[in-house]
């Protein structure tokens, strides 16, 4: 996957150039002098266990990294919150309705499609039937100590917040 990159303005369409702007080169617009700022993405990530300490995972079935596990997660919608996003994604991608019960802390990592992401991992509490989503293949529960290998390190730091806080 290639990282997204501007090469013309968005708000009036000039040829963007490197130019140092407050200690940085960043690309601006040759007519307007807008300024593309390269922030890293917002995402979340719902960390659910089970009444038995079982940490819930999905199999991905979109890319990255699909087919392998990693924590119900995904982008924050320009409309919501973190805290909703969150429960949403969980929703969506295990069929579970969530609580969240606390913040588990904010990680970022590199992306090969956004260059950097920011994802808020969040405690939650879950209730429903398991069924995997459309952006899943399937959902389970797993011991703590018998994890599957998870593809983030994001995810990675998430789970291991969660179980030092236990």
């Amino acid at each position: 996957m290639e990282k997204r990159t501007y090469k013309f303005c968005p708000r009036c369409g000039a040829t963007l150039m490197k130019e140092q702007v407050e200690d940085r080169l960043r690309f601006m617009c040759t007519q307007c002098s807008w300024i593309h700022y390269e922030n890293p993405l917002p995402c979340v990530a719902a960390l659910v266990r089970n009444e038995k300490g079982e940490v819930l995972l999905i199999k991905r079935g979109v890319e990255p990294a699909v087919g392998k596990w990693a924590l119900p997660s995904g982008f924050i919608e320009i409309d919501e919150t973190p805290e909703i996003a969150c429960v949403r994604e969980l929703e969506e991608e295990t069929g579970l309705l969530g609580r969240i019960t606390g913040l588990l802390g904010v990680f970022s990592q590199e992306s090969r499609a956004y260059n950097r992401v920011l994802i808020i991992g969040y405690a939650v509490e879950a209730e429903g039937e398991l069924i995997p989503g459309s952006d899943s293949r399937d959902v389970r529960f797993f011991p703590a100590d018998a994890l599957p290998p998870i593809a983030f390190s994001s995810h990675r730091e998430i789970v291991q917040t969660s179980l030092k806080n236990r």
